[in-house]
This record gives C-alpha cells, structure tokens and sequence, in this order.
C-alpha cells in the first residue's frame, strides 16, 4: 500500500472571490456510499466518456472523464463507495486518498435523497475535515414517492455548504448542479461538532501540538489521531517527530476515559448533530403507495421465492441468453461463418503468397496461430459471450436486483468465508471467469480475493463450457443431476475450509438497497460498451500471449510428452486415455477440453458413469490459460500457482471418489 501524502492546500482560505474560484477549478472529485446513482450522475456530467484503471498500488477501479465547464475543461473523478472518512475496507481507502492526495476543487457527495439520516455523517465529516463540499441529494423523486419533504434553503443553512436535489436518471437538476459547483466555495460552517469535554480538551491538546502542515483541518487530523486511523497516526508520526510522543500520550489517555472505542464516540456525535439538522428540515407525509415494485423487491430478498427468481433470472438470462445464444448461436456464426469461412481463409491465403518461412506462418495462422487461434477465439468466441453476458448483467445492475441477491445469498456465503458481494464476481463468472476473476477487485480483503478466485477457477464452469457440458448430459437426468450436486457439495465444502485455513479477518457487508427500477436503455448500453471496451484492452492481449505458448509447445514437441503423461491419471478415475488430449486442451480453453469429451461420446467410446465422472472433473480441472495468466496478474504468481497445483490434484480426487462410490453402488447411467 502507498503512503498517504498530506500537504497543505495551497491558499485555500484565501480564495473568496468567486471569479478566482471558478479560474482555479480544474477537477472534481464525486464521492458517498454505493448505490447511491455516483455513476449515473459522473455519466451525465463526462458525457459517459471515461477511462476506467486501477488506482496506482491496488486493485481499485477509479473512473475518470473530461467536462466542460464555461469553456474550461474540468477532470471529473469518480471514486469508489465510501461510508465513512475513516476507512475500513480498500474501496474507502482509496477514495480518501484521492480526496487527500489530489486535492480536488470540488468534492461532490451524492446522497440518495431519503437516507439522509444514514449519510449525512460522511458530509459532516468531510465539512469537518476542510474540504469544499457539495452536497447532492440524489433521487429526489423515491424520497418524494416515500412521503418525505425537504427543506432544502434549510439544510443549507445548517451545514453552511451548497445543497442540490436532483434526479441524475432523469435529468432532473443536473443544470442546477453544474452552476452550483461552479460557483462553489470553500466551506463557512461556523459550528463544529461536539464530541463530548473530554474529546474536545483532547482536540485542543492535539492541534495545540501539531506543527506540520496538513491538506485537511486539523481538527481532522486530531480525530483520525484519536480514531487510531493507521495511515493518519504513521503520516503525524513521521512529520511530527519530536512531538509525536506527547500526541500519543493524549491519544491514550483518552481512549482510557472511556469504556468505548474512541471510534464509536465520535460517530456517535456525527449522528446526533444528524439528528439536530435534520429535526427542522425534513418532513414526512402519507407515503406514496408503491404497490407491486415493494412487493416485488421484498420478494427478491425471501429466502424461498427469492431463491425462485434468481433461478428464473438465471436459467433466462444466463442459460438462455447467454449460453444458448450468446455462447451457441452467436459463437457458431462468427466462429464458423464469419471467421472459419471468410477472415481466417482470406489471412492463411496472405500469409502463404508473402510469407516463405514456415514457422513463421504457423505462428500467426497456423493451428495455434495469433490469427486462427488468439484472434479467433478472443472475437469469435470470448466477446460473444462476454458481450451478452455484459448486457444481461447491465440490465440486472440497473434495475437494482443485484443488491438484493446479494442480501439473499449472504447468509449462504458467509458459511465459505465470503459475504453478499461475492455474488457479483460468482455470477459474472457463469458468463466469463476471466471476466470475473478482474472484477474480485470489488471484494474488501486479501481473503476474500483469494477465496472467491479459487472457488472461480475451481467449481464454476464458464457458459461457453456450460452449454457444451449439458449438451453431453442432457440425455440423462440422473447423470445432469450428479454433475450439478457434486459441483454444489465442492463448492460448499472448498470455500467452507478456505474460510477456516486462510488467515484473515472476515469483511463486514454493508450495501444499500436502491429500489427497483426499469433499466433505461442509454445506461444498459453505456455499461455494456465500457465492459466491452474493459475486455478488448485488458482480456485481449491475454488471448495472443496463449496462442504464442500454445504454438512454442507444438513446436518444440512438449504437448505430447504431457499429454502422455496425463492418460494414466485418467485412466485412474474410470475414464478412457483417450480423454487426456481433452482434459489437456480444456487448459487452453474450458470449452475444447468439454467439446473433446463431446466427441468421445458421440463416438461411444464415452458413456456411463466414466462420461458423469469425466464431465465433473474436466468442470473441476484447472482454469483455461487466459483465466491463469489474469490470477497471476490479480493475486501473484505464487497464489495463482498454488490454487491451479490445488485445484489439478482436487480434481482427479472428486473423480477418483465420484467413480469409486458410483461404481461401488452398482448405479447405471
């Protein structure tokens, strides 16, 4: 982790003119918890032209666009969700760090309009703390709909900064916002939170002793100091070398008044002055009847009916649309028509005419050719899926189903060691795990990340192997339902020792739950392009370095010396030797090695119990090189390693199992 660089903000209190404000604007910082419409308003404001990266030294996404603001062009940053100034999970770290690090002129805090109580904490603090702060109160038409009325000229008056309401999906406000943040100015609050005689005797103590100079009040740096912030106290320790003794000795002394945690003192007294304010400035009347969309979404979150839908959602979304269309229909004809019959045969005729050396050509259109391999998979088969599987999961994460599946399955996952929001990367993975490996960035611990990757690469089968898979087992219910139970028990039973073995704490799972709504088109579309544009940069080049690899073994001879080394270890689990050219390929891509097994048994050499046994453990078998080549880049090479040496024995163990208890209870399939 990067150490928090804090500097003093360079004539902030001496900017009071407001031409000089506006002259000196040159980035906005967007920040507040998930699910609050961030995005939404960061697309209206960029005109959805963005660049999406990792923030320098983690795996935080930061999304960044241009705007133009009275012919000046403003950079527009929109960090990830935050709860508090006092960060807990790698997410919030982030966010403050681009708030104190780049010094943003404006820092926007949207807020959805009807959870002020819950959110206003963070503007407190972030007003605390010296920054020039404007508040949004977004989704101004759900807290309207839910009978609330808010003062707006009010709560400005409160808390001495600019307030805006606004409906970012609609439009509605977005005018208003761009001249308010304009025209912004630092903060007047005049009326600091108490936090109790002994907190505030402490306060004075520490800022009486504090020499350095800080981009933020400090006051701010006190409170970090006596919250036991890690990065605030190592930062004060360094700069205030020959004082930090005696600001440790407040800090103790302190902590020692109470039977509490400092932490909990403080947030205490952020939501008490909540209370104050919002006592006079917010109004509640009948509440506007939400008839079928409340039931709907408490539905969603019942354990029974909402076990139901997801399985709707599921089997519509990700079987159908995904797998049989994306995966099979749009597969066959890009793979087969377009490039089998027309791309690849027109660049193999070029590359015979101008290029004599024969290794050369097989390298670029050869059977593992860039072209014919690299290429071809990564467009013809990849971006397919990866495109359909995009758009349906836009649509779910508009809508704001997504959220309430994670409060469904959270207490499920909780048993392997994970919370509701590994049902994002879980689900993402059914469509592509390469994709989804990228997105356990979202997850807040080192092990949760290690965890949801190993299960990944472990037990969930991509659609593009899925719909192969149940091709092959569709005759057979009996033999589908093995598959699927004996996926689900490795599931559980993996994730639940990962959990107890894997050092670590477990994350806390907080997320707002933002009502059901229906997706627009213009934010489906946009969401998608951006996955898009994500994979084409990031996934693709992972695809070329694969056909390079692919074409150096068949060149030097090392595949069938491995190859051979894998028959006898398919022959111990039941299954022909002749399936080790499959479960060899299945490497190199999940739906070869399943297509492979396709082909056995249309020739009937694969049946039975061996083709249930087969099926499970080639489901189980290592990931494909472009979701290894993505493990090693997201959590090292020694952790992606270790989880694919795991995952090779683990799988011919549950083959092995699996054919010695069928076979044993004389089960015929």
């Amino acid at each position: 982790m990067t150490k928090l660089k804090l500097f003093r903000r360079q004539g902030t209190s001496q900017k009071t003119g407001e031409t000089e404000f506006q002259e000196s604007l040159v980035k906005i910082a967007i920040v507040g918890n998930p699910n609050v419409g961030k995005s939404v308003v960061f697309n209206r404001l960029t005109g959805r032209h963005a660049v999406i990266s990792n923030y320098p030294g983690t795996t935080v996404d930061v999304s960044r666009g241009k705007a133009n603001l009275d012919g000046r062009q403003v950079e527009i940053i929109d960090t990830p969700g935050m709860y508090s100034f006092l960060p807990l999970t790698e997410e919030e770290r982030v966010a403050r760090k681009i708030i104190l690090e780049e010094e943003p002129e404006v820092v926007l805090h949207v807020v959805d309009a009807k959870n002020l109580e819950r959110m206003l904490p963070l503007t407190i603090q972030l007003i605390e703390a010296g920054l020039p702060v404007v508040l949004e109160l977004n989704m101004m038409d759900e807290a309207e709909s839910n009978g609330l009325e808010i003062d707006i000229t009010r709560l400005e008056h409160e808390i001495g900064i600019p307030v805006v309401a606004t409906v970012a999906v609609t439009g509605r406000g977005m005018d208003t916002l761009w001249q308010t943040i304009a025209s912004a100015r630092p903060p007047r609050w005049q009326t600091p939170v108490q936090h109790g005689e002994v907190v505030e005797a402490a306060l004075h103590r520490i800022t009486g002793i504090l020499r350095g100079n800080y981009n933020i009040s400090n006051r701010s740096i006190g409170l970090f100091l006596l919250e036991e912030d890690r990065e605030i106290t190592e930062h004060v320790r360094e700069k205030e070398e020959a004082n930090f003794d005696s600001i440790r000795e407040v800090v103790i002394q302190t902590r020692d008044a109470y039977s509490q945690p400092l932490s909990y003192v403080i947030t205490l007294s952020h939501q008490q002055r909540v209370k104050d304010i919002l006592g006079d400035v917010i109004a509640s009347h009948d509440k506007v009847r939400q008839g079928f969309a409340e039931k709907l979404s408490r539905a969603m979150m019942h354990p029974l009916s909402g076990g139901l839908i997801f399985l709707f959602v599921t089997f519509v979304g990700l079987y159908l649309f995904v797998g049989v269309f994306g995966a099979g229909i749009l597969v066959d004809f890009i793979e087969g028509t377009v490039f089998g019959q027309w791309i690849n045969p027109w660049l193999t005729d070029i590359s015979t005419r101008f290029i004599p050396w024969e290794i050369a050509r097989d390298l670029l259109v050869g059977d593992y050719g860039i072209f014919t391999l690299g290429l071809t998979y990564a467009f013809a088969i990849v971006l397919p899926i990866v495109g359909t599987f995009s758009l349906v999961f836009a649509i779910i994460e508009d809508s704001g189903y997504l959220p309430r599946l994670a409060m469904l399955i959270d207490r499920l996952f909780k048993f392997i060691g994970l919370n509701g929001r590994a049902v994002i990367p879980i689900v993402l993975g059914f469509g592509c795990d390469t994709m989804a490996t990228i997105v356990t960035r979202t997850q807040e611990t080192k092990r949760e990340r290690v965890i949801t990757t190993l299960l990944l690469a472990l037990a969930i089968p991509c659609s593009a192997q899925l719909g192969v898979i149940f091709g092959i087992l569709s005759g057979s219910t009996a033999a589908l339902f093995i598959w699927i139970g004996t996926l689900i028990l490795v599931f559980l039973l993996v994730g639940s020792l990962a959990a107890r073995v894997l050092p670590g704490e477990r994350a806390s799972f907080y997320m707002e739950v933002p009502p059901l709504r229906l997706p627009r088109i213009s934010n489906v579309l946009s969401k998608t392009a951006s996955r898009l544009e994500w994979y084409l940069v990031e996934v693709l080049p992972m695809f070329i370095i694969a056909s390079v690899v692919l074409w150096l073994g068949e060149l030097t001879g090392v595949f069938s010396y491995i190859i051979s080394g894998l028959e006898p270890v398919v022959e111990s689990i039941g299954v022909p030797g002749d399936a080790a050219v499959a479960f060899f390929y299945g490497f190199f891509r999940r739906d070869f090695g399943a297509a492979g097994l396709y082909d056995l048994h249309s020739a009937g050499i694969l049946t039975g119990i061996p083709l249930v046994v087969s099926a499970v453990t080639i489901t189980l078998f290592v990931p494909c090189i472009a979701q290894f080549l993505v493990m090693v880049r997201e959590r090292g090479i020694r952790t992606a390693l270790s989880i694919a040496l795991f995952i090779f024995l683990f799988a011919f163990l549950v083959g092995y199992v699996l054919n010695w208890i069928l076979t044993g209870l004389g089960v015929t399939i």
